[in-house]
């Protein structure tokens, strides 16, 4: 028996995913850009693809541009509302523990001469509106935050951005990185009063390599502002060349089949519950993130002289259990989020995040405690 819990790293294709993409290199292989019959069968696969994604968003299709992934539509919502806004003013306001895709943006925004605000959270990785409102101010172009941090599943007061910046008078727009919330809850584009959404398919089930930006027509932004490559009228001139047809069906099929997020969440919420319950019971564990978190991910440090890069293969190698010590796209740097909480070095060296999906099961959270159980076991602090 396997237990796998990075799913906040990546997920399971689901089997509606495997056959659309299987269906599409198979079958249905013309480029969609071609003017034949082939090529027309294939732009109706991404025609619907693009018609999933809107309308999971509440949006309309033509405000969906697809990407290679969420780095990639950050880079594109950061560099892109920057460059539409900058005569407006200087001030960017984001947070200390976003995704290292806005934050590398963000820092190289601050070399190109522009503020860079950066919201700190509490020890539980909360930021509060409040620190939103004090922060945003007349001369703010850009708001970016996640919905849901990635490491600690901290949420994010997302919903007050729009109000923020109406106070300060701000021409700000509004980025959401909606990676780790897309698929787990109801996402509106309008009502959550974004310009911005970053939305990634192998989060959900969905394959690797594919993601969306979510472009809100009324900001009145063009193809000038994100366009970093050329070459081609393909997504509307923001990302020309051949559409990656097989992996946006993929995405399109992955939407499709999502579950009733109501239901989900409740049974996500009974297994972290559960496994919060199980963890409890080994003496020293403690949790770096607090019940108000996304149910989606726990994280927690592990009692042992072992650093976490070395507990998680253990227990990958020894119990067939699979977490994370953070962010993969770190590839094991030190957290920047659990620095930016201002835990210790040593709760910094031993923690790990356990991230479910749909598909995990109480047998495995099982198998996942009483490995960690014996790893602390056979492995004490010295």
């Amino acid at each position: 028996m396997t237990a796998y819990f990075d799913n906040s790293a990546t997920t399971k294709p689901c089997r509606e995913c495997v056959d659309a993409v299987a269906n599409m290199l198979e079958n249905n292989w013309g480029n969609p850009s071609s003017l034949h019959n082939m090529g027309i069968d294939a732009m109706k696969e991404v025609i619907l693809a693009r018609t999933a994604v809107a309308e999971s968003l509440g949006a309309d299709r033509d405000e969906i541009v697809f990407t290679s992934g969420g780095t990639e539509a950050n880079n594109l919502a950061l560099f892109g509302a920057v460059k539409a806004r900058k005569r407006l003013g200087k001030r960017i306001v984001t947070t200390a523990i976003e995704h290292e895709s806005v934050l590398q943006s963000a820092q190289q925004l601050e070399r190109e001469g522009f503020e860079v605000v950066y919201l700190m959270p509490d020890k539980s990785g909360n930021i509060t509106k409040e620190q939103l409102f004090d922060a945003v101010n007349s001369d703010t172009i850009l708001v970016s935050m996640m919905y849901v941090n990635n490491e600690v599943g901290s949420v994010m007061p997302v919903d007050s951005i729009k109000r923020a910046v109406k106070r300060a008078g701000a021409p700000a727009l509004i980025h959401v990185d909606c990676v780790q919330a897309y698929g787990k809850m109801p996402i509106n584009a309008k009502r959550l009063g974004a310009d911005l959404i970053t939305v990634s398919a192998h989060k959900i089930h969905g394959p690797k390599g594919i993601g969306a930006l979510y472009v809100n027509k009324e900001a009145n932004l063009t193809d000038q502002n994100f366009a970093r490559t050329f070459g081609g009228e393909q997504e509307k001139r923001i990302r020309p060349g051949t559409e990656g047809a097989p992996l946006i069906a993929g995405f399109g099929a992955a939407v499709r089949a999502l579950t009733d997020f109501a239901q989900q969440k409740k049974a996500i919420k009974q297994l972290n519950e559960y496994t919060r319950e199980q963890l409890s019971k080994i003496k020293g564990i403690r949790f770096n993130n607090d019940e108000n978190a996304s149910p989606y991910i726990i994280n927690i440090y592990v009692p042992t002289f072992m650093r976490s890069q070395t507990i998680l293969q253990e227990l990958s190698a020894n119990y067939s259990v699979y977490v994370s010590n953070g962010s993969a796209c770190a590839k094991g740097k030190k957290s920047h989020v659990l620095t930016a909480m201002g835990l210790d070095d040593e709760t910094l060296d031993k923690s790990i995040r356990i991230s479910f999906s749909r598909y995990n099961t109480k047998e495995e959270a099982d198998l996942l405690v009483k490995a960690l159980g014996e790893l602390i076991n056979k492995h004490p602090m010295e």
